[in-house]
């Protein structure tokens, strides 16, 4: 193997395990939900509330990291982030009070969206449109591992340690991604693709995005049918607790089959990048989304709750999430080829504000029901594809440098 390939080899895995940053600070405290409830006397649906918070921070904090790593790089976005996460994550583990405990998941947030949008940018600058997107199925199947293990690895400790023990394990884990950047990560924005970090720079860019249709409609269309998935992630403690009547040692049997669907759709991804054109497998994986929607209305109403009938509809819509995700990220981040670092974060923003909107205002709002669950799926994925026919109808416009 080259050095080149080398290189590039670790970049890829280095870039997929700071993404997992963000699985494990959503999933591997779900197990813990009963416990951290009681410690704190508080209810569900305001426990559930830390995870929107987290959620909206990661998600508005984009907005500022995306252009400051188009000012003074990727590498140090990450690293400066990484240390902020460190902090955050064990003042979540120290926390008396329920205030304090979501003060700290607000400031985890603010610090875990920096890898991930640096991250995305730097894959977009190392390599070209169909490499890219090549290299961001391969993250991805790397990064589906995260909400797998994340929910196994927070209910051993739990069981274990106690539930603060989860947050110690964020802590490390940000010390050890520390450690991999600064040995196998190299900047790869040049001194001359750097851009004004000033706020009416920042703010012009940023007009430029919100009326470019195109950019528009691709990040809302993959924010929406990302949501489909994420409802039964963030519902995980319904799924498995509720309509399953399983406990804290069975998170595996719902997030492991869905983990296996993402790295199945990430490979299939990978491969079809040789051939097809990031468009066609959009539109796959959307067509492969919605058969698994349509198969989850029939079990939600024909056929009682079990573990194979529930999970499997989710398995194959993983699939095409998988599927989806390098192409709208290419597709998207190729709308500003200039500015990706902002691109990436207003693509994280959109795509991490659905999930707040999902975790915070859906989820509670829906009735606890399989078929309510089934159908608010659904209605996000047909969301998602009438944007995508938006999309692939608006031109490719490049628009000018925006200094």
């Amino acid at each position: 193997m080259s050095g080149k390939n080398i290189s590039s080899a670790w970049l890829i895995v280095t870039i997929a395990l700071l993404g997992m940053i963000g699985p494990f600070s959503i999933d591997t405290y779900l197990p813990s939900f009963p416990d951290i409830e009681h410690d704190y006397q508080i209810n569900r649906a305001l426990l559930s509330q830390s995870l929107g918070a987290y959620l909206a921070a990661a998600a508005i904090s984009t907005l500022f990291w995306g252009p400051l790593s188009d000012r003074i790089g990727r590498r140090f976005v990450i690293l400066g982030t990484l240390v902020f996460y460190l902090a955050a994550s064990i003042g979540c583990a120290l926390a008396m009070d329920y205030q304090v405990f979501l003060f700290f998941r607000v400031l985890q947030g603010i610090a875990a969206s920096g890898g991930m949008v640096a991250g995305r940018a730097m894959i977009r600058d190392a390599h070209d449109s169909h490499e890219a997107h090549r290299a961001m199925a391969y993250v991805m199947m790397l990064f589906a591992v995260a909400p797998a293990i994340a929910p196994v690895i927070g209910g051993w400790l739990h069981d274990a340690f106690g539930w603060r023990s989860v947050f110690y394990f964020l802590a490390v884990y940000s010390v050890l991604m520390m450690l991999m950047t600064l040995r196998f990560l190299r900047e790869t924005l040049a001194l001359e693709h750097r851009q004004s970090f000033r706020p009416s720079s920042v703010l012009r860019l940023y007009g430029k995005v919100l009326v470019h249709h195109r950019y528009q409609a691709l990040v809302f269309s993959l924010g929406t049918c990302f949501g489909g998935l994420f409802l039964y992630i963030a519902a995980s403690p319904t799924v498995i607790y509720d309509f399953l009547k399983l406990d804290s040692h069975h998170f595996g049997l719902q997030f492991i089959p869905m983990t296996g669907g993402i790295i199945v759709g990430s490979f299939i991804s990978g491969r079809l990048s040789h051939h097809w054109k990031s468009r066609a497998i959009v539109s796959l994986a959307l067509v492969t989304m919605l058969t698994g929607a349509a198969f989850n209305l029939v079990q939600a109403i024909w056929l009682p709750p079990a573990p194979f009938t529930l999970i499997a509809p989710q398995v194959l819509y993983a699939v095409g999430i998988a599927l989806a995700m390098p192409g709208f990220s290419i597709l998207a981040l190729d709308c500003f080829p200039k500015n990706r670092g902002a691109a990436a974060a207003v693509q994280s923003f959109v795509q991490m504000m659905m999930t707040a909107v999902v975790a915070s205002l859906l989820l509670p709002a829906l009735q606890p029901t399989v078929m309510h669950f089934a159908l608010a799926q659904t209605a996000l994925l047909v969301v998602s594809i009438l944007l995508w026919f938006w999309a692939v109808r608006c031109p490719a416009q490049v628009p000018e440098h925006s200094g």
